[in-house]
């Protein structure tokens, strides 16, 4: 470009000299022409050099690929040397080396939920990660009725509990805890789509109690109606008994 601008230059020179013979008549004015279309021709050229160069400057612009932060390649899908179309993914990042846990909460469960609950994690090695819910998702899937909760997890936690981006895992949310009243497990029966359980009388009869069960946690089952917290109940076998039955109690000690 540098030998362009100097042309231009001489060209430029040389149509000034020769319009400024035009009144004596030492120059016909063909060549007066002459010189004068060479300088319109060598400025053509310099801008046709300067527009060159700019594309040049703008693609090798385009070559560079910055992060808008500093993060993980998790994905790559550039080549060395590809010419990829505008809106091609090229690099995949996790920023921040942010980890977040994208739980699938039933639509009946969603509106428990807010920014900010806690919420804990398990690890493929069965350690618990503390985090906090960042958003939830504004649509459910109409197939599942299942909506996404996103859940934040704190990068040094995650990664010594080996929590790696890409996994399963489980997890649950801490919605604060109530006063309930729940028995064993084994103490539900369901018969013809209810559940009983089965009340231990004064002569060591049971009687057949109808219950409305609620939440489970563990072993243990949420008692919602039809049963007193001071009933004792049976336990072992429960599922062998009728109404009625006569029972003999055996300490729990001795049944270990």
């Amino acid at each position: 470009m540098v030998e362009a601008e100097a042309n231009a230059a001489e060209a430029e020179a040389n149509a000034e000299r020769a319009r400024s013979l035009q009144q004596t008549g030492a120059l016909s004015q063909a060549q007066i022409n002459q010189y004068v279309t060479a300088a319109a021709t060598a400025r053509a050229r310099l801008q046709a050099q300067r527009a060159a160069a700019e594309a040049q400057r703008l693609r090798l612009a385009q070559t560079r690929v910055l992060a808008p932060d500093d993060g993980v390649i998790s994905a790559r899908s550039a080549t060395v040397g590809a010419v990829l179309p505008a809106g091609q993914e090229l690099f995949r990042m996790i920023r921040q080396g942010r980890l977040e846990w994208r739980a699938e909460v039933t639509s009946a469960e969603l509106p428990r939920l807010h920014a900010g609950t806690p919420a804990t994690v398990q690890g493929p090695a069965a350690a618990e990660v503390a985090g906090t819910v960042r958003m939830i998702a504004p649509t459910v899937d109409p197939q599942t009725r299942l909506g996404i909760v996103f859940v934040d997890l704190p990068t040094p936690a995650a990664r010594a509990a080996g929590i790696r981006a890409g996994m399963f895992a489980r997890g649950s949310f801490d919605l604060g805890s109530v006063d309930a009243l729940t028995v064993p497990q084994q103490a539900v029966v369901v018969r013809d789509g209810f559940s009983y359980v089965f009340r231990l009388q004064p002569d060591n009869r049971v009687a057949q109690v109808k219950v409305q069960t609620g939440r489970r946690s563990g072993e243990r089952i949420e008692i919602v109606a039809g049963l007193q917290p001071e009933a004792e109940l049976v336990v072992s076998g429960a599922g062998f008994l009728n109404d009625g039955d006569l029972v003999r109690v055996v300490p729990a000690l001795a049944r270990s």
